[in-house]
């Protein structure tokens, strides 16, 4: 029995700029497991080279011996499956997929292909409202990309350089990745598609090893708390359908809200007219950001919440799950308990604001100084300067420097921005004996 309980686990953190992509190799006593989570990227370092995503693959398939016995997805934003995509059989998403022929692919519930309105899928007795919200995610990709191209194209007066580069990334990272999401839809031999409490029976893939799904949850399990924020429940996972036709009219027709009257002194607007012109071309730009922002925050609440249990040890890969995830999760005093003895933790989100809830943070017993016994494990993938705003009314630069302090302080963190140049990936090792 002995020998089908893992001795060790080691993590490869590879290095893929603003992205996610680990390597997990559970080892036994005659044999080695591997599972990747995640594989993208919407932009490398400065010090990478160009072909860094083959680069990256073609290490997996040599310290996986050629065999992947999992593939996790967890969620659909480019920087977490870019690197899936395929190309004449000569891509990074090509040497994945034969590297996972046999494998288990792990994705959220939100990503199943054959759901219908009839389906009997993660909702059973509400499958209209569910194929319904689904059909809106899909719509909501389409819109992003029609937005941002817009935009790039023809930028609203209004809004900073900063606001408008934020604005094309989180639209770039929307627009769905169809090689990539098509290869996920064939790889492996097995797909799950997974939601909170799921019972993930990985046995004969990953012997002694105890797997929990803590999220996403279904929009049937998060009834209670659409309920509570009642104000805001059509934001809350999607867009509604409805709503999405709405918010796509008010973008429609003109893009200038006052054409021909550029703010110069060759205007012909009053003098007295132009301060309120600029100030409702302004907040006609704010609301197409706010827009594209909330298409982030949907497609992020997303993320499948993993908790691998070997031997003991906890390791939890959150994806890019935010507080609309968590919340759900956070709620069941059974959870929390669980996580409070969390031994590795892959920060959310590449380490933004508010995707390591302070509930979840200041649960963790692990966490401490320098001295403390067992102190736990961090691991972020991030790249500074790529999204956000230092800036006192932002506060939004990702990694979010408060956040960055704390695990610096009270966690072993490994980042890949402290990486020296050129190395592709950092290395964890956890002696299970």
């Amino acid at each position: 029995m002995a020998a089908r309980r893992p001795t060790e686990v080691v993590i490869f953190t590879y290095q893929v700029g603003f992205g996610d992509c680990f390597l997990l190799r559970f080892v036994y006593a005659s044999m080695a497991r591997h599972v990747l989570i995640d594989f993208g990227t919407t932009g490398l370092p400065e010090a990478a080279e160009s072909d860094q995503m083959l680069r990256i693959a073609n290490d997996i398939a040599v310290k996986c011996g050629g065999v992947l016995d999992m593939v996790v997805a967890t969620h659909r934003h480019a920087d977490h499956i870019s690197g899936f995509a395929t190309k004449d059989g000569t891509a990074s998403g090509d040497i994945i997929a034969a590297l996972a022929k046999a494998a288990v692919v792990l994705q959220p519930w939100t990503e199943a292909p054959d759901l219908a309105v009839d389906a009997e899928g993660p909702l059973p007795d509400d499958h209209q409202g569910f194929a319904a919200r689904r059909a809106s995610l899909a719509a909501m990709q389409v819109f992003a990309a029609e937005l941002v191209a817009a935009l790039a194209a023809k930028p609203p007066r209004g809004l900073s350089k900063a606001a408008l580069d934020q604005l094309a990334f989180i639209g770039r990272d929307n627009i769905a990745n169809l090689s990539a999401v098509e290869n996920l839809m064939a790889m492996g031999r097995q797909r799950i598609y997974a939601f909170h409490g799921l019972a993930v029976d990985l046995r004969k893939v990953l012997p002694g090893i105890k797997l929990r799904v803590l999220g996403p949850p279904t929009l049937k399990q998060t009834a209670t708390i659409r309920k509570q924020r009642s104000s805001d429940a059509d934001e809350f996972w999607q867009i509604a359908p409805q709503r999405l036709a709405t918010e796509a009219a008010l973008g429609a027709g003109h893009d200038e809200l006052f054409p021909g009257h550029p703010y110069d002194r060759t205007t012909r607007l009053p003098m007295e007219a132009r301060w309120f012109a600029r100030r409702v071309e302004a907040a006609a730009g704010d609301q197409k950001l706010a827009l594209v922002r909330v298409l982030d925050k949907a497609m992020n609440n997303t993320s499948l919440i993993l908790l691998f249990d070997v031997r003991g040890k906890k390791l939890l890969f959150p994806g890019d799950a935010q507080i609309e995830n968590w919340a759900f999760a956070l709620a069941q005093p059974e959870i929390t308990a669980l996580l409070a003895g969390v031994d590795l933790y892959k920060v959310g989100h590449h380490g933004s604001r508010n995707a390591t809830p302070k509930t979840l943070w200041n649960g963790f017993a692990n966490r401490g100084g320098r001295t403390k016994k067992g102190r736990m494990t961090t691991l972020l993938s991030t790249m500074p300067g790529k999204h956000g705003s230092a800036d006192e009314g932002a506060r939004s630069e990702v990694p979010r420097t408060t956040l960055l302090k704390a695990l610096l302080d009270d966690t072993d963190l490994h980042a890949t921005h402290l990486l020296d140049a050129g190395k592709l990936c950092d290395e964890v090792r956890i002696r299970l004996v």
